[in-house]
């Protein structure tokens, strides 16, 4: 089938599963469906490494530091933790945003590169922690195969695992497998970088100290940061801020923090530094953005 037909069917199915915005689960893999029926609404949250891919509609993303546009039947890989924002562009109740997602397995990436290492010296080392393509038959046929084992408990324990070790693979030998195969083939930067961006998500509480950072992952300060920025399109520092930042919105919202506790809790001790930076990202301060 065409990407088109296929598209179709699976625009179909999801309609049917989700009659009104909201997040969906696959049941497994780490996958998901996701609807929504307004746009321009601004969506933060922190991507694992993961595959997206826009069923119906489009949206903006800020990725990192990188900005990216994500329309019908293309999907973006984001290699690496990264901080993102999303606005749904166009959306409304007659006509949603559908997408669907996947977070990426390290070790199955892994398995394959070793399995298959003429897909990294086809990929190469310089790859980027985000990129965006239009989507082919081939791998769009598999999101819809396995949509459709969500639809069949039975098989799902058994032949979900085929299919999304598919996934993986098909990605690695597509126009984006460049960036998941530098970040995960040892020795390369790429894959320091990720290494560092691990630890970091695990210690945003902790001052940021570029020497021991770097040295960590056997890279020259000037190096780290160099290649720390190629991947995220961000500085280390600006890096660990929106996790912290993030982090404190999500306290705020789900956890009813008030401004001043969530900033202590995620390491800031000063909570006007906070306020400041907290609008700098999100366009209001913490107060107001909270009541918005």
């Amino acid at each position: 089938m065409e990407v088109e037909e296929i598209n179709r069917v699976l625009k179909e199915k999801m309609l049917r599963k989700m009659p009104k915005t909201g997040d969906y689960s696959l049941g497994f893999g780490g996958a998901g469906v996701y609807r929504r029926d307004e746009s321009d609404v601004a969506e933060n949250c922190f991507y694992r490494p993961l595959v997206t891919v826009t069923i119906q509609g489009a949206k903006w993303s800020i990725v990192g530091g990188e900005k990216v546009y994500l329309g019908e039947n293309e999907y973006l890989v984001a290699a690496v933790d990264m901080p993102a924002q999303n606005y749904v562009v166009g959306a409304s109740r007659d006509k949603p945003f559908l997408s669907i997602a996947l977070d990426l397995d390290k070790r199955t990436i892994s398995e394959l590169l070793s399995e298959n290492p003429s897909l990294i010296s086809k990929n190469g080392s310089g790859g980027k922690g985000v990129g965006v393509s239009k989507i082919d038959p081939s791998l769009l046929d598999a999101f819809l195969r396995l949509y459709k084992l969500s639809e069949r408990k039975e098989e799902a324990a058994m032949l979900s695992p085929i299919v999304l070790k598919e996934i993986h693979l098909r990605l690695l030998m597509g126009p984006l497998g460049r960036h998941l195969c530098g970040v995960n083939t040892p020795g390369n930067s790429g894959a320091q970088i990720s290494k560092a961006v691990s630890w970091l998500r695990a210690h945003y509480k902790e001052p940021l100290e570029m020497d021991g950072l770097s040295s960590m992952v056997n890279m020259s300060p000037a190096s780290f940061y160099r290649h720390f920025k190629r991947i995220t399109s961000l500085s280390p520092l600006q890096y660990q801020k929106r996790l912290r930042l993030y982090e404190a919105n999500r306290l705020m919202l789900v956890e009813n923090e008030n401004a001043a506790n969530a900033a202590y809790a995620v390491g800031y001790e000063s909570p006007s530094q906070f306020s400041r930076e907290y609008k700098r990202i999100f366009g209001d301060p913490p107060k107001r953005s909270l009541k918005s």
